[in-house]
């Protein structure tokens, strides 16, 4: 067989592959979809919970999850970058590093189901907090540094070395070469780690059942606290997520419509998730190309 035949056969087998992933996703989430039509009705989406009754809707829930998300990713980000800026800038190579490689990997590693328990020990029962939203956040945060912070360290060493000796050459220092050279180069592959880790928030159920609960009170948006327990915004009380919903839904069937509810709620739930894909793309896409110069 000669070697244009070989690469012919192995460019369709590629092909092949990368056409059923596509095609077994696309029945996937269009499954999904079909199965929660309906889910785009105002009383479903804005709606709170009806306990015993059917047709109640996910209003607490949504809330909890975009708010989970938020606290979540302001705790993330920064330690999660930082991390990634030291390891890939600061850090000298050693036992020292290797160690903290070593770390880093086996927490990236741990079943959310470790992490859950890691938080109720620590964020619930050791705190005295209790279930909250910012246990379930920090939960979420330790599961999500380990990636965000090798994805940052990669982008950034791998952007700094087309540019990094260039700016230093002509005088700049390194944290003025991080800041206004290495980060812009690397902020989409950054994008990509932030999307990931905001995915992992949106589907993570197992480690919240520990840390923030499995009950969503009715919102009062009169009141705006961080800390008392009837504020929406308080990162002190109890906060179901919608994940947390679809499977309390499909283990407990504590409504009549409990399969209804949650086909709806999984179908919310992916376009959420694509939503913030595509959203997070185009305006890591934008602030490359403004840091670049290109608009």
């Amino acid at each position: 067989m000669n070697v244009k035949l070989k690469d012919k056969i192995w460019t369709g087998v590629i092909y092949f592959i990368f056409a059923f992933v596509i095609i077994l996703l696309i029945l996937l989430v269009g499954y999904i979809l079909f199965n929660g039509r309906g889910f785009l009705d105002p009383s479903f989406l804005f709606g709170n919970p009806k306990i015993g009754e059917a047709g109640g809707g996910i209003a607490p829930q949504l809330f909890n999850s975009f708010y989970m998300l938020t606290v979540s990713l302001l705790i993330t980000i920064p330690v999660g970058v930082g991390a990634g800026i030291y390891l890939a800038e600061y850090a000298k190579r050693g036992i020292i590093l290797n160690i903290i490689s070593l770390c880093m990997e086996t927490m990236a590693s741990l079943p959310s189901i470790v992490v859950g328990l890691f938080g109720l020990l620590i964020f619930v029962n050791m705190t005295k907090w209790g279930f909250t939203l910012l246990s379930g956040a920090l939960a979420i945060a330790v599961l999500n540094l380990p990636s965000l912070t090798r994805v940052s360290e990669n982008a950034i060493r791998e952007a700094s070395k087309a540019v990094k000796e260039a700016s230093l050459g002509l005088g700049a220092t390194t944290w003025q070469t991080v800041q206004k050279v290495v980060l812009p180069s690397a902020l989409p592959q950054i994008m990509t780690g932030i999307i990931l880790a905001a995915g992992r928030i949106f589907g993570e159920a197992a480690a919240l059942l520990y840390t923030a609960g499995m009950s969503a009170p009715v919102l009062h948006f009169n009141n705006v606290s961080l800390i008392g327990n009837t504020s929406p915004f308080s990162l002190m009380r109890p906060a179901e997520t919608l994940s947390v919903y679809i499977w309390k839904l499909n283990s407990e069937g504590m409504v009549p419509d409990a399969a209804a509810i949650a086909n709806k709620s999984s179908a919310v739930l992916i376009i959420m998730v694509l939503i913030f894909n595509i959203a997070a793309r185009i305006i890591g896409r934008k602030i490359y190309r403004s840091y670049a110069g290109r608009d």
